[in-house]
């Protein structure tokens, strides 16, 4: 037997490299945000009868498949592949497989029952794969777009075309893999075990676990889109969607509470609402008038951020941004002014603003949901040194309160359709003469002590990615609105 170093491993993806077996969230993860609630919907109507035929089984799959993909562009769902699936996958590798036989493995080889466009992605950016073995699925075109006929080519999911991959990749040469890794009582046995010299069955016990921690995943995970914050197993979309009805009434009051209600009893009307929410070391501002206002540095989670501000400051607060809905300017409480990415009219405008009152500003320049923080933008820094960061974090269950290829005028509501969101905004003081350009300081020292501080409250990450880095992966732009 090779070093693990010169090894060859054929590895089941469902059940092998990943803690689970189950492969039912990830089509319904497709069909929700790839397709519709609608298709989402329709889906899970029809889990029963693929419970009954087993949820691996080739009949199965057919009928996950076709439920799934009928009708969609490719683009939808290679958007689903990059941007989404991964988070999930990586949130559920088995760390034991992942260590010790995959990881040190000179050439890879995944089997997946599902398919291969849902997997490939993943497999192959990520965790490195050389082959990617699975169905394929056909396609037809309609007025020059390509659509899925959820119909699978060949033989389906059935050992037919997964084994062809396995001939092709071993025997052209001779070869056999050295060590194929399945999980117990698996149909894909039969295909791993005449190309293996050695097999390794995954134990349930392990698997339960066997989790792997953020700081050894294979890459960062910063960036990610989609809706839902869960994974979507039958029961959790099941109750999902009995509570959505409940869900978009509660949000509609919620955002009504914080247009309608004066701010002094908003925080006792909004927590009997069940928004749960933290506020600290908020400061007294000094008797006597001030001559400009203070610049709130802000962090970016959701686009309510300047309203959790406001609410927390008991004065309404103007906020500046860039990519905000025109309902989200309709009906937000603040006064909202949109900037241009023109360097020179975008500090002129601030500079006015400040002289009127406070201001707030998320210099990340877009939201991020993970514990990191992105570059910020030194523009801020080269306009005020009354400065103070704000540390803002929400947290979320159910829906993730903001999106880079879908709807953005959904995002209020679907963050106030959450059970129970969370929102934390801690105030952290004034930054100090000496870490500021009347200290001495350039505009980009300032913005990075200022990401570091918010950063060390947060508990989070400082990255020196920016929205164009984000845009690029999850939307593929640069997020940039042109005329």
């Amino acid at each position: 037997m090779p070093s693990a170093a010169d090894r060859t491993v054929v590895c089941d993806f469902h059940g092998g490299l990943l803690r689970s077996t189950g492969i039912f969230p990830y089509f319904m993860l497709v069909a929700f945000e790839g397709g519709s609630l609608l298709r989402a919907l329709v889906l899970l109507c029809f889990f029963p009868l693929v419970w009954i035929l087993g949820e691996r089984s080739d009949a199965g799959v057919r009928v996950m498949t076709f439920v799934t993909f009928v009708g969609l562009r490719p683009r939808d769902t290679d958007l689903v592949a990059r941007a989404i699936l991964p988070k999930f996958y990586m949130e559920r590798l088995h760390a034991q497989v992942y260590d010790h036989l995959w990881l040190p493995a000179k050439r890879k080889v995944a089997l997946t029952s599902t398919p291969r466009v849902m997997a490939e992605c993943f497999l192959k950016e990520y965790m490195a794969a050389n082959v990617v073995a699975g169905c394929e699925l056909q396609m037809v075109e309609v007025g020059r777009v390509w659509y899925f006929t959820g119909l699978l080519c060949g033989t389906g999911p059935g050992p037919g075309l997964r084994q062809k991959t396995l001939r092709e990749a071993f025997e052209a040469d001779g070869n056999m893999a050295d060590v194929g890794v399945v999980r117990g009582s698996n149909p894909l046995d039969q295909l791993c075990a005449p190309y293996c010299k050695e097999l390794y069955v995954v134990s349930w016990e392990s698997a339960k676990t066997a989790r792997l921690p953020r700081e050894r995943y294979p890459k960062p995970l910063i960036f990610h889109d989609g809706r839902l914050a869960f994974l979507p197993t039958a029961p959790a979309m099941l109750a999902f969607f009995l509570f959505l009805p409940l869900g978009f009434i509660l949000s509609v009051i919620r955002i009504s509470i914080g247009i309608v209600l004066p701010y002094n009893i908003s925080f006792a009307a909004s927590a009997l609402a069940g928004v749960c929410f933290r506020t600290s070391g908020r400061r007294v501002q000094e008797a006597g008038a001030k001559r400009r206002g203070v610049l709130f540095v802000c962090t970016h989670r959701t686009l309510v951020d300047p309203i959790m501000l406001t609410a927390a400051l008991q004065k309404p607060v103007p906020a500046v941004t860039y990519s905000l809905s025109r309902l989200s300017e309709i009906i937000a409480p603040i006064k909202t002014v949109r900037l241009t990415r023109d360097r020179d009219h975008d500090a002129a405008m601030m500079s006015r603003l400040l002289e009127q009152g406070d201001l707030a500003v998320c210099p990340e320049g877009t939201t991020c949901r993970e514990p990191y923080l992105l570059r910020f933008s030194p523009l801020f820094a080269e306009l005020a040194d009354d400065m103070e960061p704000v540390a803002l974090d929400a947290q979320v269950t159910s829906l993730y309160g903001t999106t880079a290829s879908g709807h953005k005028w959904l995002d209020p509501l679907a963050f106030f359709a959450n059970p129970v969101p969370a929102y934390r905004v801690e105030f952290l003081g004034p930054v100090p003469r000496d870490q500021t350009r009347a200290g001495g300081r350039t505009s980009a020292e300032v913005a990075n002590w200022v990401q570091r501080r918010l950063g060390e409250a947060l508990g989070f990450e400082c990255t020196g990615l920016s929205r164009r880095d984000k845009y690029i992966m999850l939307a593929g732009n640069d997020g940039v609105v042109r005329k």
